[in-house]
């Protein structure tokens, strides 16, 4: 049995004294992120530590940023939560403490052909889900992809890493200009490349670009360069209309619109996806950003109407952070904003581990002997009753499990084609992808896509 690490030397003493470190999740050159228990509640934690947060005026820009409009979105349940905010004792690296999740979307994708038809579905509901309720706000994501969309082995969906989101909380922001440099290239929307001013229509032909990768297994648009990106794009959703070209008013961004060398159409590119989730596509990606559907939009189509409810919440406020996104501070004073946050959120989370840490371990225990809680809705019963295997599948068929037993895990007879080639692939390393074994459960017959999605749960 290996020796228990000593993170003694990694880890501020007063995190230790919190919580007890269960293990790593993943490192990379800005933070490291670890698995804790707090010791009170017994609540699971993800302990993100961002190294030297406040090396300059951009980093510490994007922290104050990430931790404001955090507080301002925590209650809604597929928008990752930040319990507390902890300071290191030489004021120079940050502690930030979240929900822990299994996985994320990136990791189950890399995985192989895990996720049935209803569970592409159901994420994606949640997905649009979050994302209605953030533009609702009047705040942009800016950087949905894959890898910030965490998930649980119920297949719960919580949207993380707003770094990089900005609020466009006063009227006069909505008008203001807003730099390119931002949502990863493969997920980035036209109107970015050409340096247009954007609106909360980037976030829409991100989501776009992540049902595409659900569906193919890989990404939709994996471009080298910003010209390549843009070739890629229009060999798939065409040129544009004269009319959008007429208003590209300058040589380089026309440079940018090269005529692809050959085309395709989304329909070639996934000939076995379902019909409505090729609509819905075709719907978000779109060139003109004012054509593509918005997340209230998008939850009326057909592809995820079966989970949509008339009463999804919505943020009652616009998200105005304290101080002009506009005008970059200097590190002094953000660190001074963030020590006022940090005292908030710290106040906040002392009253809420006294209002739970008494009965916290009676709660865990009613949760674990209630698989299927009360309050749950319909829609939501009939997932856990067919989610359950996700995570048993995603580590057995990371153990090296034959064809067969792929297939057997994930509801699939033998005799039909099976999905080694694209299962044939090393997992790359994710930060946050620790899987647990999930109780293994009858998992619905994805046979027949094309069934209205009630009926397919039913099965």
């Amino acid at each position: 049995m290996a020796a228990e690490e000593d993170y003694s030397t990694q880890i501020e003493p007063k995190i230790l004294e919190k919580y007890k470190i269960m293990k790593c999740l993943g490192k990379g050159s800005y933070g490291i992120v670890w698995k804790g228990k707090h010791k009170l509640t017994g609540e699971i934690m993800a302990i993100k530590k961002n190294f030297d947060a406040f090396r300059n005026k951009t980093d510490a820009q994007r922290t104050y940023r990430e931790i404001t409009i955090l507080r301002e979105l925590q209650n809604h349940p597929n928008i990752v939560k930040l319990h507390n905010v902890i300071q290191a004792k030489e004021n120079k690296d940050i502690y930030l403490i979240f929900d822990c999740m299994d996985t994320d979307l990136h990791a189950v994708i890399k995985k192989g052909n895990i996720l049935l038809d209803v569970h592409k579905r159901y994420i994606l509901y949640q997905i649009l889900k979050a994302t209605k309720y953030i533009h609702s706000g009047n705040v942009i994501h800016r950087d949905l992809k894959p890898s910030n969309i965490l998930l649980d082995s119920q297949c719960s969906v919580k949207l993380c890493d707003f770094g990089l989101a900005r609020s466009l909380g006063k009227i006069e922001d909505e008008h203001c200009d807003l730099t390119q440099y931002v949502v990863t290239r493969w997920y980035r929307a036209p109107e970015i490349f050409l340096g247009y001013q954007y609106t909360k229509c980037v976030d829409m032909w991100s989501v776009g670009c992540i049902l595409g990768e659900m569906l193919l297994g890989k990404a939709l648009f994996p471009g080298t360069s910003c010209i390549h990106q843009m070739e890629l794009i229009l060999r798939i959703i065409g040129e544009p209309s004269k009319q959008n070209m007429d208003e590209i008013d300058n040589v380089y961004r026309r440079v940018l619109i090269v005529k692809p060398r050959d085309r395709s159409s989304l329909e070639e590119l996934l000939p076995d996806a379902p019909p409505d989730a090729l609509d819905l596509m075709g719907k978000l990606l779109v060139f003109n950003p004012e054509q593509r559907l918005t997340a209230e939009e998008a939850l009326c189509h057909p592809y995820i109407s079966g989970f949509h409810e008339v009463n999804e919440p919505v943020l009652d406020h616009n998200v105005v952070l304290p101080v002009n996104d506009d005008t970059q501070l200097s590190v002094h004073e953000y660190r001074k904003l963030l020590d006022e946050l940090t005292r908030q959120l710290r106040q906040r989370s002392i009253r809420e581990h006294l209002m739970t840490g008494c009965n916290s371990a009676s709660k865990i225990l009613q949760q674990e002997s209630s698989p299927l809680p009360c309050n749950m809705d319909l829609n939501q019963r009939l997932i856990t009753r067919i989610s359950n295997p996700i995570t048993h599948a995603i580590t057995y068929i990371g153990a090296g499990a034959s064809l067969k037993e792929k297939d057997s895990l994930l509801g699939k007879h033998h005799d039909k084609e099976p999905f080694g080639a694209a299962s044939s692939s090393k997992v790359a390393d994710r930060k946050a992808g620790h899987h647990e074994e999930g109780n293994q459960a009858p998992v619905a017959n994805d046979e027949h896509p094309k069934q209205p999605i009630k009926e397919s749960l039913k099965k």
